[in-house]
């Protein structure tokens, strides 16, 4: 029996289903390793195929079992399509080996693809850079040198601690209305990142996509880093001096689809579907309009496995975010599923192929990298997602605990202040069986068509009361919850932590990619780093409060205690209070009622002093609280309690004498 079901005695009905599971990853990993030592041996389909320099020439080798005839063509043979064919060798392998300087660093080539009569252009599968012919709509591949070996200064980097994470977009991290480039976001962002306290930051949008609205989730080359933020050596420049800060960075990996593009994507690139994605209907994401991979062939295990080690080894990333892991998960994507009851994980819905891949996948990166970090996206709470695959498990470190902005968005837009019920609130923040990374608004919530939390709660107010001496009941409501939100998500939520960059300050309005519907603007696609700087206005204090609330986090490692302890909840008076990392947290969500003597059971029978509360005027509030101390004696009472004054709205973090 596995230790999962051990672990968790309510999976032993599904024993059958786990073990056929298991069975079935020992049999595929089995097949991938005829030959090899370790996945590790396996996973190098970018060393062989693609373009590599030879001492007299460069070779290039492309997989294309179904085509006909492959040439490669370029400004090195003036875009003649069919001068230079490659020679077919074994198992739908092409190569072509081209001498001396007949190309070089920076030749702009394409691959051509002959199905019976019919030529189609196609970017190299492996290749590193692309570029986009924005006036002609075109793409082609960069040659890259490869003699001209980055100098990393990295070596030695390693964090174990629990992921502080700053979510970002490269390309929309300027204030300018253009796309910001690697170098900016690293000699700009990063040490407002360092400063912060995050130790960890989660890139967007890195692997090359045609379309730039779509976040990055549409990737077409996989082994290419976006052109648009600059060229590969700037990423690495970037991830190296986020190391030198002691900031470890992950990849949001796309390996749940691809897009359906075949000039500028994998699609057809053979001349058929089923190269790399399932055939018919089942190829197809009903939702997204993108391909969907055969996790069963050992072909795009072999691709996807080596785009792991790819980004690991070639560009040092830290580990990797896993998009869309539900819609991987079942054969319906998890669309409309509300996963009430342990049997629908187990049963015929279950995608067996694509959950042996994420085992492998995950097996994989500990095998290059032991301590690297994979997170996974998914709203479904599979067990055994963070359990280890040697235990029956999936074997992520964490996953996103999906379910803590859904319920904001639900308590702000559809509830008045008084009927938030914090019962509902203390079970979704606290509702997990494995390691989690708590938010209260990433990206998705930033979006055009949603909004941030922070514009949900003031509205157009922030156009013209975000003074830090003006006071106006709809924006001191806003900053008051804005910080209360945080504060109780990141302290009781999860074993880890995830913010959006610029919401820490509360950034204002949505995110809207340049597209025609808003005449390609670039107004809200971009973030307002002024308004941060502004002494004159609230987003400082806003981004102080995070600060504090992050190096809290870190100081007194409040992740160390998976559990926070209940101490208090008072749904009447809306007045919750627990303890963990051996602070005491205490919230007071009513929005008219302010307490005074209210006594907090605590654990320590020992004075405890106000590290910060919300309410100070560091942070744009009204300094009721003040730093005092708290005895955890009261007379007449038994057990320790500490009796507080308790504005409305606000929130306070204890520590207790000694600690």
């Amino acid at each position: 029996m596995y230790h999962i079901m051990e672990k968790f005695p309510e999976l032993k009905a599904f024993e059958g289903d786990i073990n056929m599971r298991m069975d079935r990853y020992q049999a595929k990993k089995g097949q991938l390793l005829e030959g090899c030592d370790s996945l590790n041996d396996f996973a190098n389909a970018h060393k062989w195929y693609g373009f590599h320099m030879q001492d007299d020439g460069w070779v290039y080798r492309e997989w294309a079992p179904s085509a006909d005839q492959l040439y490669l063509t370029g400004d090195f043979n003036g875009w003649h399509w069919t001068d230079n064919p490659l020679k077919k060798l074994d198992n739908g392998n092409w190569e072509i080996f081209l001498p001396g300087d007949t190309i070089q660093k920076g030749s702009r080539v394409l691959t051509i693809v002959k199905n019976g009569d019919a030529l189609t252009q196609h970017l190299p599968l492996y290749a590193r850079r692309v570029t986009q012919d924005w006036e002609h709509q075109s793409w082609c591949c960069e040659v890259l040198d490869e003699s001209e070996a980055y100098e990393w200064t990295d070596e030695g980097f390693h964090s174990e601690e629990p992921p502080l994470i700053y979510e970002a977009h490269v390309g929309m991290a300027s204030e300018d209305y253009r796309i910001a480039t690697y170098r900016e976001f690293a000699d700009n962002i990063l040490p407002h990142i360092q400063d912060l306290g995050y130790n960890t930051i989660q890139l967007m949008a890195i692997m090359e996509h045609p379309f730039y609205g779509s976040f990055g989730y549409q990737v077409s080359g996989f082994y290419a880093a976006s052109s648009r933020f600059g060229y590969p050596d700037e990423l690495k420049y970037l991830v190296n001096k986020a190391h030198s800060m002691g900031i470890r960075v992950l990849l949001d990996v796309v390996h749940s689809h691809a897009v359906a593009n075949t000039l500028e994507g994998i699609n057809l690139f053979d001349g058929t579907v089923w190269q790399f994605f399932h055939d018919g209907d089942k190829g197809n994401h009903p939702a997204w309009g993108t391909k969907l991979f055969n996790y069963d062939k050992v072909e795009v295990l072999h691709f996807l496995l080596s785009n792991l080690k790819f980004w690991i080894e070639e560009y040092h990333f830290d580990g990797f975010r896993f998009d869309g892991v539900t819609s991987m998960l079942y054969h319906d994507h998890g669309l409309g599923s509300n996963f009430t009851d342990l049997s629908m994980y187990y049963t015929m819905n279950t995608d067996i192929e694509a959950i042996i891949y994420l085992q492998l996948a995950n097996e994989l990166i500990r095998e290059v990298k032991p301590d690297a970090l994979t997170i996974a996206e998914d709203m479904s709470g599979m067990p055994g997602m963070c359990e280890p695959v040697k235990d029956g498990g999936i074997g992520f470190d964490y996953r996103l605990s999906m379910g803590i902005p859904d319920l904001w968005i639900k308590y702000i837009k559809e509830r008045r202040d008084e009927d938030w019920n914090l019962g509902t609130l203390w079970s979704a923040l606290t509702f997990r069986n494995a390691g989690t990374v708590a938010y209260a608004e990433s990206h998705d919530q930033a979006l055009v068509g949603d909004q941030t939390i922070m514009f949900r709660l003031a509205g157009a107010a922030q156009y013209d009361q975000m003074g830090k001496y003006c006071h106006t009941y709809t924006i001191d409501r806003a900053v008051a919850l804005h910080k209360m939100i945080r504060l109780i998500t990141m302290a009781a939520g999860g074993t880890g932590y995830l913010t959006f960059m610029g919401n820490e300050f509360g950034h204002p309005e949505w995110i809207d990619f340049p597209r025609p519907g808003n005449g390609n603007s670039f107004h809200y696609c971009r973030r307002q780093w002024s308004l941060l700087n502004n002494s004159d206005l609230k987003y400082q204090g806003l981004n102080d409060f995070d600060h504090d609330m992050i190096h809290t986090a870190s100081y007194y490692h409040i992740f160390d205690q998976v559990w926070p302890d209940l101490k208090w909840m008072h749904e009447d008076d809306q007045v919750i209070a627990f303890e963990r990392g051996g602070l005491v947290f205490v919230f007071n969500f009513s929005p008219t009622r302010d307490y005074s003597d209210y006594a907090i059971p605590v654990s320590a029978g020992v004075d405890h002093h106000v590290l910060f509360s919300t309410d100070d005027e560091r942070y744009c509030g009204y300094g009721r609280i003040g730093r005092y101390d708290y005895s955890a004696f009261l007379p007449g009472m038994e057990g320790n309690y500490v009796r507080l004054y308790l504005p409305s709205r606000t929130a306070v973090v204890l520590c207790p004498e000694g600690r």
